[in-house]
């Protein structure tokens, strides 16, 4: 093929050479022509991209190609339940719900209904009227010790970090947090100016500390007291890991690191922002309360809570044990499952690390009971939650209430274009490009993440108004079931049997498959 060039562009060449001795204006075509020759001779000489380098300009296609290949499948190939992580049919009810436009579907399901873990509700006869029921229901946080308990909504904004989405999205998000009365969890890249426009914030505080640490990197704690105390800021969340990238530690690229996103953080410019994987405030489950204590004193009383993704599971029962043994208790914990994620991630954190969503909540809300501590703490999830089913369905496994990214994402106008990580995002949303970013209105997005969440709490309600229950509180294992062969249904109840209150207090009534890790967890270490 490189030999084939040579003489396709020679004899290019001579041809417009004739012409142009024909006729003078013949010899724009050049203009043409030579760029492309030279084109092709860098590929003939480059030595970094083989196929170039053996297909000089004709190889260039094959990665035009490629970057078009998944613009052309998702427009022209995909299926309506085809697409991930969300595929069109979740997409299109996210987009529908956000602008207020009918999201009835016409001639039934097309789901198979006999596909192994197909889900369902159990309605009741006694359905309850929709009317009787409260359409935005309120969910108390704060345990015995918290003085500022925060009544929190069903349905909440998930941790999306200030950097890892643009200044606009951020707007968007909280001034509609502020319309449909609902908290903006920050993410771990801090507390932002866009984050106190109004709406009620939970400050969430990784590994890095930012917006509260020291120029080594520390926690600071009189950076952390001049901000917690802010009106705004209704709940404060140590971060120990998330569903994209648990264990690994959050990751800003350079190219999105601003002057005003380094400032925001306490950080340099001109380098990646990584997240340690590690807390370095304590390093014990005894440390981890006293910093609860420091964190609810610099705060003034308020909830305060951990969020973390599933992994060793003695790990987490060494928790419980440090907040029986030292009676100091979280206000609540996020849970967050394995198939979350919103930013950057490698592929294999993505696809096989961290416990899923739902096996997560049951075993977390069955340590909570078996402590006897569960009525001390309420149980936040998140992980591809955009359905009022999908609320359900984390109620019904052990979660008091949800939040969701990915679908606040679709709601300012994401079209899941999988290039969150790249700084190219079309919509302006995972973008600091002030050119894409400017594309994005926040005085128009926000009301659609606000339709977006009060319709989907709606929907919630509604579903549990059909299962004759009044409350969120109400719903439990009993709700939901499942298929989990093509001839045999189970309630949540039944794949996943709740643990007796207090239970794990005592080895001699700890269950069975609970006993290992148990016995392997301590308060004294991780």
């Amino acid at each position: 093929m490189r030999k084939v060039f040579v003489v396709l562009s020679i004899t290019v060449l001579a041809i417009i050479s004739i012409m142009t001795y024909i006729n003078w204006k013949s010899s724009f075509l050049l203009l043409i022509f030579i760029p492309l020759i030279i084109m092709g001779l860098y590929d003939m000489f480059q030595s970094k991209k083989t196929i170039r380098r053996n297909f000089p300009l004709v190889g260039r296609m094959r990665y035009l190609l490629e970057s078009l290949g998944p613009g052309v499948r998702q427009y022209f190939i995909e299926k309506d339940l085809d697409g991930k992580p969300f595929n069109r049919l979740e997409r299109s009810l996210v987009y529908q719900r956000s602008k207020k436009e009918t999201d009835s579907n016409p001639f039934g399901t097309q789901l198979d209904i006999y596909e192994i873990g197909y889900q369902w509700i159990n309605h009741s006869i006694k359905a309850i009227p929709f009317s009787k029921v409260d359409s935005n229901p309120k969910i108390k946080i704060g345990s015995s010790q918290c003085e500022k308990p925060y009544d929190a909504s069903l349905y909440n904004i998930s941790a999306m970090s200030f950097g890892s989405l643009s200044r606009n999205a951020i707007q968007a998000l909280n001034s509609g947090a502020k319309q449909g009365g609902f908290y903006h969890n920050t993410g771990e890249g801090g507390l932002s100016p866009y984050h106190l426009e109004g709406g009620d914030v939970v400050w969430n505080i990784g590994t890095g500390y930012f917006s509260c640490r020291d120029e080594n990197g520390n926690f600071s704690f009189e950076q952390y007291a001049k901000r917690a105390v802010l009106d705004n800021v209704k709940m404060i969340e140590i971060k120990f890991s998330q569903g994209a990238k648990p264990g690994h530690g959050g990751i800003l690229p350079k190219e999105k690191v601003t002057d005003e996103i380094a400032a925001i953080r306490l950080v340099s410019k001109g380098k990646d922002i990584l997240s340690p994987p590690t807390h370095s405030a304590f390093s014990t489950p005894l440390e981890l309360m006293d910093f609860i204590k420091l964190l609810r004193k610099g705060s003034g009383g308020k909830p305060i809570g951990m969020k973390i993704c599933i992994g060793n599971k003695s790990e987490f029962i060494a928790i419980c044990k440090a907040m029986v043994e030292t009676k100091t208790y979280f206000d609540f914990i996020t849970v967050d499952g394995g198939e979350g994620g919103t930013g950057a991630a490698p592929q294999e954190y993505s696809d096989h690390v961290g416990m899923p969503l739902r096996d997560a909540l049951a075993f977390v809300y069955d340590c909570l009971v078996g402590f006897g501590v569960k009525d001390q703490i309420k149980i936040i999830c998140s992980g591809k939650i955009i359905t009022g089913f999908d609320i359900i369905k984390t109620l019904a496994t052990g979660a008091d209430l949800c939040n969701s990214a990915r679908g606040m994402m679709f709601a300012l106008g994401c079209i899941q274009a999988l290039e969150c990580h790249a700084n190219t995002c079309p919509t302006g949303v995972a973008t600091q490009d002030p050119r894409l970013v400017k594309g994005l209105v926040p005085e128009e997005k926000s009301v659609r993440v606000a339709r977006f969440q009060h319709e989907t709490v709606k929907s919630a309600m509604e579903l549990m108004a059909s299962a004759g229950i009044c409350h969120p509180d109400e719903v439990d294992r009993h709700v939901v079931s499942m298929r989990v062969d093509r001839t045999k249904i189970q309630t949540f109840a039944e794949t996943y049997p709740e643990l007796e209150n207090g239970s794990l207090l005592n080895e001699n009534t700890v269950p069975e498959n609970f006993i290992s890790f148990w016995r392997k967890a301590t308060a004294a270490s991780f």
